[in-house]
């Protein structure tokens, strides 16, 4: 077997595997957007908390039709690039892989050079929508009360941010109970204070540096599975001229 037909073969076999999870994540999307009861009742055996994770699931469902509709058309067009030998399809794939590799470095680069600009601009448009909406709409309320319960916060920044609130006028002055000590009778202001809950914002950074590691490990297999496919795809757009030649 020649080199040209064996990285052809593994171009085949791989992009057939791209196809295959894309498709995967296509069917799961668009059956979690479409039947979203029937996904829930079969995390609904799982225990009290399994409601709360399909929930979050289910609000991804577009997010996984698109990533698996993007799957399918980089599988199809590798895979069929390579079994047509079609300079066509193999410069379409390859330009798309490129697309999203630049994009991926692009967004890399702009979270490390603007990540205190970032963190401001998110606190900023934040913190007036739980000032604003917390207790008086019920999504809103159920998100902060999920982050605030599974993270061990209260507010975005401490318990501030619910300074004269719509939640706090309507409970007497009260705060949420995560702000307080658990079981507490009461969340005034000065045992919020004393109890001195961290925000819910730095908690979630903490827990992004404790495993930035293992994202950076993905990231970098990804980013290295991208460079091997644009390579191989463009070795072969090279050699279909000089190997039909030879047959």
């Amino acid at each position: 077997m020649s080199c040209f037909t064996c990285i052809k073969v593994l171009m085949i076999l791989f992009n057939l595997a791209i196809f295959l999870a894309g498709g995967t994540l296509l069917g799961v999307g668009i059956w979690v957007s479409v039947d979203s009861s029937s996904f829930l009742k079969i995390f609904g055996s799982l225990g009290s908390g399994a409601d709360s994770i399909a929930s979050q699931f289910v609000n991804v469902g577009y997010f996984l039709i698109a990533i698996g509709a993007l799957l399918v058309i980089l599988g199809f067009l590798g895979c069929c690039g390579a079994q047509k030998e079609s300079k066509c399809l193999l410069i379409m794939f390859f330009s798309i892989v490129l697309i999203i590799f630049i994009a991926e470095i692009a967004a890399a680069v702009v979270a490390l050079v603007y990540s205190s600009v970032a963190e401001s601009f998110l606190k900023s448009v934040l913190t007036p929508v739980l000032k604003n909406e917390y207790g008086s709409k019920p999504d809103v309320t159920s998100s902060w009360n999920k982050t605030m319960n599974e993270f061990y916060c209260c507010g975005l920044t401490n318990y501030t941010d619910f300074d004269n609130s719509y939640y706090v006028s309507q409970h007497n002055g009260s705060y949420p109970q995560q702000c307080c000590k658990p079981n507490s009778a009461t969340c005034t202001p000065s045992d919020a204070a004393n109890f001195a809950a961290p925000g819910c914002f730095n908690r979630i950074l903490d827990l992004l540096k404790t495993n930035a590691a293992i994202v950076g490990g993905v990231a970098a297999g990804i980013a290295a599975l991208e460079l091997a496919a644009m390579v191989v795809s463009m070795y072969l757009y090279c050699k279909i001229d000089k190997h039909g030649s030879i047959q």
